[in-house]
């Protein structure tokens, strides 16, 4: 006997309520990123291929398509919506906009669509919060972060890091920008965590006096080249994943979320796979560290390169709209599906015709 099924009501969930739900809760959010990484690790996801909407007038624009399935306890599908239009930061508004639609996982039928640039900050932070925990464990804490790249992410990044316990004596900051160097270290002396706040005028400064180095740019291709700068070994949280040349990744130990979808899209790991022809540069993921399966040296750079995965936004977006839902605060659109019998009838038990 075939069990009757139900098209979930539609709800549409706007950025207020994602920043209510996520505000502060740091910690959590990084709980059920690991979690995630975890299912991803042990083949309880699917994740295909990032798919590129990339435009010929307009070189350095893309959108994003990140169809993925998380399983577990709270199994779902879905399709995270990115653009990325640099541009706009010439106007004052953000680079990126995004989207997340939650799928059903029993009809496939979409029951959210959330308002995702939030979300996807917030799992990138998080992941990189993750990473630079479990990657010091045996190093030891750094005590000087540098940020290249002064934007919404390295915020994010930042209050992740300091929402997890984190604090630094010295804090450095550059950006190809005067302007978003300085308003970003604003932020970080009104944030109330303390550290002495430097802008670098040139990267290398920077890179040289940090411990722990956050890349997040918008950068194309590789700009800190030179291997020696690294020559004190600091943890780098490659999140924008162009800014290493290859010869920097290949003096040093290389982590990463996901090996298939690394080398993928001229990101740094994939060219040092071009470069050498093979992947043995690579010396785990991410996974393979949380079970205790690849050990940090304490005397090379450590290199953590994530893609960023479909999965880890899936994660959270349900945790979102499950909060929102308990919270009794859903909005839900009446009629969203028009026709749910597949003969079209509003009222299933009439006969057709």
């Amino acid at each position: 006997m075939t069990q009757q099924v139900h098209v979930p009501p539609f709800a549409v969930i706007p950025g207020a309520q994602v920043h209510r739900v996520l505000a502060g809760q740091e910690q959590r959010t990084v709980q059920l990123v690991e979690k995630a990484y975890r299912l991803h690790g042990e083949g309880e996801t699917v994740n295909p291929p990032s798919y590129f909407l990339r435009f010929p007038d307009r070189p350095t624009s893309r959108i994003i398509a990140l169809p993925a399935s998380i399983g577990g306890d709270n199994r779902v599908e879905g399709l995270k919506w990115i653009s990325s239009f640099p541009q706009n930061v010439e106007s004052g508004v953000p680079r990126a906009s995004a989207v997340l639609v939650l799928n059903d996982h029993r009809t496939g039928y979409p029951f959210a669509c959330l308002e995702s640039s939030i979300i996807s900050a917030a799992r990138t932070a998080a992941s990189a919060a993750l990473a630079a925990d479990r990657l010091t464990r045996e190093r030891g804490r750094p005590r000087r972060v540098g940020f290249i790249g002064a934007g919404l992410i390295a915020r994010h990044i930042h209050t992740y890091l300091a929402g997890s316990g984190w604090d630094f004596d010295e804090i450095g900051v550059h950006d190809l920008s005067a302007g978003h160097a300085r308003s970003f270290s604003s932020c970080l002396e009104g944030s109330g965590h303390g550290g002495r706040i430097t802008v670098h005028e040139k990267a290398e400064e920077l890179v040289r006096t940090s411990d722990m180095l956050v890349l997040a740019t918008v950068a194309a291709a590789p700009h800190l080249v030179e291997p020696e700068w690294f020559g004190h070994h600091p943890l780098v949280l490659n999140v924008s994943l162009r800014d290493l040349a290859p010869e920097v990744l290949l003096t040093a130990c290389n982590i990463v979320d996901d090996v298939e979808h690394v080398l993928k899209a001229d990101t740094s790991p994939h060219l040092a796979e071009q470069l050498t022809g093979s992947r043995d540069f690579i010396d785990g993921t991410l996974y393979d560290v949380l079970r205790g399966e690849v050990t940090v040296p304490a005397d090379r750079t450590v290199v953590f390169s994530p893609f960023g995965l479909g999965v880890l936004d899936l994660a959270v977006g349900k945790h979102v709209y499950d909060m929102v839902r308990e919270r009794g605060e859903l909005s839900v659109v009446d009629g969203f599906f028009h026709e749910v019998d597949r003969y079209g009838r509003t009222d299933a038990a009439a006969p057709c015709g």
